[in-house]
């Protein structure tokens, strides 16, 4: 997509703004959902990262619980987290790159939700 235009209330550039809403997940989308009033990229970013991180922390338990079924459990375990990272690198990556990569659902929740605050 390229450059972003839009302002930042936070003064950090738009695609370093949405790539941090993914770097500490649900804590620092939640950061950047406070105190960011004017980017509807950086707040899209930041609504997907915390919908994406309650998901993952959900796939963990799950994952957590299959290790007590030997060998199937444990690969399914396995696969599990590798497929978090990679989605969570992917995002950061979108994010760093201005684009707004949606995810099925969270995607369409975020967007509906990121318009700027009021002034």
């Amino acid at each position: 997509m390229g450059e972003i235009t839009e302002k930042t209330s936070t003064g950090i550039k738009p695609n370093i703004a949405g790539l941090l809403c993914y770097l500490f997940g649900w804590v620092s989308g939640l950061i950047f959902l406070l105190i960011e009033k004017e980017s509807k990229f950086v707040r899209f970013h930041a609504i997907q990262s915390i919908g994406i991180s309650i998901c993952m922390i959900i796939l963990w338990v799950i994952a957590f619980a299959l290790l007590f079924i030997p060998i199937l459990g444990w690969i399914i375990d396995i696969l599990a987290y590798i497929a978090i990272i990679i989605l969570w690198i992917f995002l950061m990556y979108k994010a760093y790159k201005g684009e707004m990569f949606k995810l099925p659902i969270i995607g369409n929740i975020a967007e509906k939700n990121s318009k700027p605050a009021a002034k």
